[in-house]
């Protein structure tokens, strides 16, 4: 029995052993990648099969049993990133994972909150806006460092204004089709309903546009979205506003398919760090969505932040060696209090109505209408008041124009007096400029009163603006590797520009005419009504009408694979403007000022690509690369749309060529990106318009003192190249500390 039992009991043993062997195991520990301690439940799956477990205390785990062959691996844990490991799995063999780091999923409000910047609201026509990608705060340090610490530089990542990049809220487009920039103000102080976002940098993909090469930032505040609770705060600032007062309420969805959101904020100010710069702004939302059942979901949204805020002056040094850097030209003393002539005005309500449609499991279709509408108002002081004067022979000629108020008006400084070699003038400007320095209201009440007609008076540029925006989004998933994003948009602008006068200050009315002309009949504003005597709220000096329709559409593919991702991505759009002129501008008489202008009329194209090389886990190549052509804006098409209906000579589409490069590392103790990009910009158009003393010489004796006019500046042709690196560097020490590093290079130059 021995000698047959031990044989048998042998076999048994090395079957066994053998079958032990044969049995492939993979194994890990997960830790928190910020404090570097065990995560316990963390659930790990292998795909495409039944295998599953949890970690334990210590955060290890083990799987067994593993099929052999290519496996990919799913680490997840509710509020961290998912994340996948390919492996490969050998008959009995193990594999060890060795200590891998979960970090926790991006939310904003656990980071340094970035409100929409202010800074930019000082200037309506600023060229140094942030770009659309500064309204996030992303993981990025680079990036999050030029949204938080570099927005009062006015700094501009690779030196792209925000024309370049989208910014979209529910799906629907923001940038203004006048000049492509995000209008700010218009969603203010709605921080607490704006907390889910999506950041695309630079040509990176977005599932919902085709974007820019400054990048893309989509706004979701779909009712059922926002995080349920209430939430009071206030904020205290010496910069723009002094005090902020924000509360906000969000249901979630509830048992019956319904999602409510509430919000009402006010910031305010008598002046901020600037003088005389007041604040006053109010915002409100309310969010509310049905799901009507699995798949459909219909989502309100509206939104209305009034804002109104005193701006602040551009200074010469001059001024700012006289005066510091608190001054501000653009207020004066009226019976006591500080009254700036320069207001920004915005009061544009959104309305929104989304459907959510899942279609299947991989694919969804988003479908959006928004309607915008309201006003945007400039004030500014106008000092051309002119009269009307009858000759002895009957003949009407128009006279008249005040002295510029403005107390930084290069006359009333002393470099002015020192350049004519008059001393004591010099010192009697200087002394004056340091002991007041600002505009008098007095003497333009005065100096009207004893006109009649007004010489000053307080006037604002207005634009009344209606617009209708409608798009789809498609998103499938093709396979576990490849997604379809797809999307076709259609938004129709009616916009009304106008003067509109604010303030007769003490006159009795103001003639629509201009002292600048030769004759009478050139002088008019508006010949259909000759010298008509304009009162407060009636619109004067220009008034005309731009109609403007963009259809788009772009389609792109997002492959993801275990050592490259990579996309491709192409759009088309149809751009159409035309001005419509209701002043017969007498300067440019006939159709040339009234009536509808020249249809301009753009077909436009763009493509991109770009992929992701993992080296490993922690080590990727990141390379974008794009062309595309721009429409120009409608405020680079007309030379002058204020007086007439001239279109650009030359006008034609903008074309862009632009690449980057970016070397990531990620491990749990540093975080870091290195970026190089080369951007060319062809055939740009470019105006500027300013008032210019000494224009030219008419004299023969290179006197240019004698003439002055009103110029537009048309550059056309204009070619640009922004090349540079950027490099960002986070790493945490301790648990508490945490360094970090930034440094942007960049030179550009009009090529």
């Amino acid at each position: 029995m021995k000698k047959i039992i031990i044989p048998i009991l042998s076999c048994m043993l090395f079957v066994l052993g053998a079958n032990a062997q044969s049995l492939s195991i993979v194994k890990g520990s997960i830790s928190d990648g910020d404090t570097e301690k065990p995560l316990s439940g963390v659930k790990i799956t292998v795909t495409d099969t039944a295998l599953s477990t949890l970690t334990d205390k210590n955060g290890q785990f083990v799987l067994q049993s593993v099929p052999v062959g290519d496996q990919k691996v799913i680490v997840a844990f509710n509020g961290y990133e998912k994340q996948t490991f390919p492996v490969s799995v050998m008959q009995g063999k193990e594999i060890n994972l060795g200590n891998i780091f979960l970090y926790k999923e991006y939310d904003i409000q656990d980071e340094s909150v970035i409100s929409l910047s202010d800074d930019e609201l000082n200037d309506d026509e600023s060229s140094a806006d942030n770009i659309a990608g500064l309204l996030q705060s992303s993981r990025d340090v680079f990036s999050s460092t030029a949204a938080y610490d570099f927005s009062s530089t006015f700094f501009r990542p690779r030196g792209y204004n925000s024309e370049n990049g989208k910014l979209l809220i529910n799906g629907i487009e923001m940038n203004k089709i006048y000049n492509g920039r995000p209008q700010w103000g218009n969603w203010g102080g709605l921080n607490d309903v704006q907390r889910n976002r999506e950041l695309s940098n630079g040509l990176s993909p977005s599932e919902n546009t085709f974007g820019g090469i400054a990048g893309s930032t989509s706004i979701n505040m779909r009712a059922s979205a926002l995080r349920k609770g209430a939430r009071i705060s206030y904020a205290a600032s010496n910069r723009s506003y002094t005090g902020r007062f924000m509360g906000s309420y969000s249901t979630g969805l509830n048992e019956k398919g319904w999602a409510f959101s509430v919000l009402a904020s006010r910031r305010a100010g008598n002046e901020g760090y600037l003088d005389a710069s007041l604040y006053d702004a109010n915002s409100y939302f309310v969010g509310i969505e049905k799901k009507l059942n699995e798949n459909h979901s219909l989502n309100l949204t509206a939104f209305y932040a009034q804002n109104r805020r005193g701006k602040s002056s551009p200074n010469t040094q001059e001024v700012y060696d006289l005066k510091g850097r608190q001054y501000n030209a653009y207020w004066g003393n009226q019976n006591g209090n500080k009254r700036n002539s320069r207001e920004r005005t915005i009061d544009e309500p959104v309305i929104m109505l989304n459907h959510y449609w899942d279609i299947s499991d991989k694919t969804t279709l988003n479908t959006n209408i928004g309607y915008q509408f309201g006003k945007i108002g400039n004030s500014r002081l106008s000092y051309g008041g002119t009269s009307l004067v009858t000759s002895t022979g009957g003949d009407q000629y128009i006279v008249g124009g005040g002295a510029n108020p403005d107390p930084t008006y290069y006359q009333k400084l002393p470099s002015y007096a020192l350049r004519q070699g008059d001393l004591l003038s010099a010192y009697g400007a200087d002394q004056s400029f340091r002991n007041d320095g600002q505009i008098d209201w007095n003497q333009m009440y005065t100096a009207n009163l004893s006109n009649g007609n007004s010489v000053y008076a307080l006037y604002e540029d207005r634009n009344d603006d209606k617009q209708l925006s409608l798009n789809t989004i498609l998103n499938t998933e093709v396979s576990d590797n490849i997604t379809l994003n797809a999307s076709v948009a259609y938004r129709k602008l009616k916009s009304e520009n106008f003067a509109n006068m604010l303030d007769l200050l003490g006159g009795t009315g103001y003639l629509n005419a201009s002292s600048f002309a030769d004759t009478n009949d050139q002088a008019q504003f508006d010949l259909q009504n000759p010298n008509r005597i304009v009162k407060e709220g009636e619109r004067f000096n220009y008034n005309f009408e731009i109609d403007a329709s963009i259809l788009d559409g772009f389609a792109q593919a997002q492959f993801n694979y275990n050592k490259v991702d990579f996309y491709l991505g192409a759009k088309v759009s149809k751009t159409a403007y035309q001005r419509n002129g209701l002043y017969e501008n007498g300067s440019f008489a006939g159709n040339r000022s009234l009536g509808k202008s020249k249809k301009l009329d753009f077909t436009n194209y763009g493509a991109k690509g770009g992929f992701t090389y993992k080296i490993n886990g922690r080590n990727l190549i990141n390379v974008n690369g794009g062309y595309l052509t721009k429409a120009p804006t409608v405020r680079n098409s007309f030379s002058n749309s204020r007086a007439n209906n001239d279109v650009v000579v030359g006008l034609t589409d903008e074309k862009v060529f632009s690449g980057d490069i970016s070397y990531i590392v990620r491990t749990p103790i540093v975080k870091a990106r290195f970026t190089g990009y080369y951007t060319k910009f062809s055939d740009a158009t470019q105006i500027a318009f300013y008032y210019a003393d000494g224009l030219f010489d008419t004299t023969g004796n290179n006197n240019l003192n004698n003439n002055s006019a009103f110029v537009q500046s048309v550059l056309t042709g204009v070619s640009k190249k922004n090349i540079g690196g950027e490099i960002g560097i986070e790493a945490q020490v301790t648990p508490t500390i945490k360094l970090k590093g930034v440094a942007a290079m960049g030179d550009y130059t009009y090529d």
